[in-house]
Parts: structure tokens; C-alpha cells; sequence
């Protein structure tokens, strides 16, 4: 099975690198692409866990970028961790990350909900924050049912406690990966209610392939998108975006594979 999407602690992730490709393993996965989310700080424990488990590793990063307006997720597969590019970008991005964090407690705050920024890191870690971590803080205090009702209640774009982030855009997100070498692929589009003309213009930039088969969606989704992807020339990618039970229920390692011709179909077009 080939999965080329999935998290760790380095970012939102529930379980380290090694965790993950233990799991991986374990549910039959050959080829797993760690992307976490605007960092490459976990690629290397997990390619010392891929190498003791036997599945080949693909480098990635998840990178927000916005398309026309729109908020659209990118990931980027075969990259260079060590790009300096990357590296700046993913410094940058964790500064303003905790600022952005800092911002969300404080309205937690104003709402009554008395949540500090130490339980925050004390979840975290020494990952990349996100919402999913002050979301899963929430859950521990017993403020929410589960994160889905944070995001619903607090965290989502237009709630109370919504921070809008750094706008990247797509083209120059495309860019920094192609840069270290990488191929981009336009993450869960269904999800991200990503049109033709959103694509049009990622696929003008330089985007390769299109996760097609993705946790999320549904038959009419794939569809949609395996027809926007032939129209475009975009590989057809899959992905489970496994982040952990606790972090994102229902999504299972495995539970999205593509066919070797296609994932060698998207090496090809990773830049010399």
C-alpha cells in the first residue's frame, strides 16, 4: 500500500515518527510519506524508523498556501529536508505559529474558557503548534466532546477564537518545493472545496499531482477530481492525512493506496 499523507508529533500529529512508522508497518503500508505540516523536523527519526521496518519513506511537508483567496493545502513529496529554502520557510512559520497560538488562548480567554499557553506546550512538545493541539486541550478540560466540536465551537475559520494565518500563496508554495527538488500535489480538494478554476491556476504554477483518494472523500468527490486531474495532467495521488484517534478519528493508515505505475508516474516529475 502507498500512502502519501500522514503526520507525526513534529506537527499535529498524535505519535512521534517512530510510533508512526511502526503503525504504518504494521497495517501493511510499503511506502509512507510523512507531511507534516509547514516542517520537515521529523523526517529524519522517520527515516531511521522506515529503514528498521522496511517501508520506503517519501520526504514530505504540508504547506498552507492560498489560491485565488482560498485557503488550499499543499503537499510537497521527494523534497530535500536539508533545502535551506525549506528550512527558513519552516523557521518563519513556527514563529508565527506561537503567535498565532498566543492570539487564539487569549480569546479562549475572553470567552471564559481560563486555558493557558504552558498546557499548550506541555501537549505539544516541541512540535510545530496548531490548532488541533489547543483543540485536543480543550477536549482534556472537558470543554469539548472532541476536537471536531473545538472546531465547530472555537477553532474554525469565522469562530470566536478563529486567528487567520500567514497568507503564503499557492505558486510560491508550489515553488519552495519544486526548489528542494520535490513534486506538489493539492491536498483532500474535495475538503477544501477546491474548484476547476483553483486548480487551473496551481496547475499553471507547477502542480503535479491531485490527491484524489483521500480519507474524506466520497465516490461523487473522486469522481469530480479524477476527471479534473485528467483534464489538467495532474497525477492522481492518495492519502490517509493520518494524524492519530485522538487527533482525527476515523482516518486509518492504508485506507487510502495508489497503484505503483502512478506513484512512479509522480517520482518522475519530482525537479532534478
Amino acid at each position: 500500500m502507498i500512502d502519501l499523507h500522514s503526520h507525526t508529533t513534529a506537527s499535529d500529529g498524535q505519535h512521534s515518527p517512530e510510533e508512526l512508522l511502526a503503525l504504518a508497518a504494521s497495517a501493511g503500508v510499503t511506502v509512507l510519506a510523512v507531511t507534516d505540516h509547514d516542517t520537515v523536523a521529523g523526517l529524519s527519526a522517520a527515516k531511521a524508523a522506515a529503514a528498521h521496518h522496511g517501508v520506503e519513506l517519501v520526504a514530505g511537508i504540508e504547506l498552507s498556501a492560498f489560491v485565488l483567496g482560498k485557503e488550499a493545502h499543499i503537499l510537497g513529496h521527494f523534497l530535500r529536508p536539508e533545502d535551506p529554502g525549506i528550512s527558513q520557510f519552516a523557521d518563519t512559520l513556527r514563529t508565527e505559529r506561537e503567535q498565532r497560538m498566543k492570539q487564539m488562548v487569549e480569546k479562549m480567554r475572553k470567552l471564559g474558557f481560563p486555558v493557558r499557553m504552558e498546557e499548550v506546550y506541555t501537549l505539544a512538545g516541541s512540535a510545530h503548534l496548531g490548532r488541533p493541539h489547543l483543540a485536543r486541550v480543550l477536549v482534556e478540560k472537558g470543554w469539548c466532546v472532541d476536537t471536531k466540536e473545538a472546531f465547530d465551537r472555537f477553532l474554525g475559520s469565522g469562530r470566536p477564537a478563529w486567528v487567520d494565518r500567514y497568507r503564503l500563496d499557492g505558486a510560491d508554495a508550489i515553488q519552495l518545493i519544486r526548489t528542494a527538488g520535490g513534486t506538489a500535489t493539492l491536498a483532500h480538494p474535495g475538503t477544501s472545496k477546491m474548484n476547476r478554476g483553483e486548480i487551473a491556476t496551481l496547475a499553471k504554477a507547477g502542480l503535479a499531482g491531485l490527491e484524489v483518494l483521500h480519507s474524506d472523500h466520497n465516490p461523487s468527490m473522486r469522481e469530480k477530481y479524477v476527471a479534473l486531474a485528467q483534464e489538467f495532467a495532474l497525477v492522481t495521488t492518495a492519502g490517509s492525512d493520518f494524524h492519530g484517534e485522538k487527533v482525527a478519528p476515523g482516518r486509518h493508515l492504508g485506507t487510502a493506496s495508489m497503484p505503483p505505475a502512478l506513484f512512479q508516474q509522480l517520482r518522475a516529475r519530482a525537479s532534478a
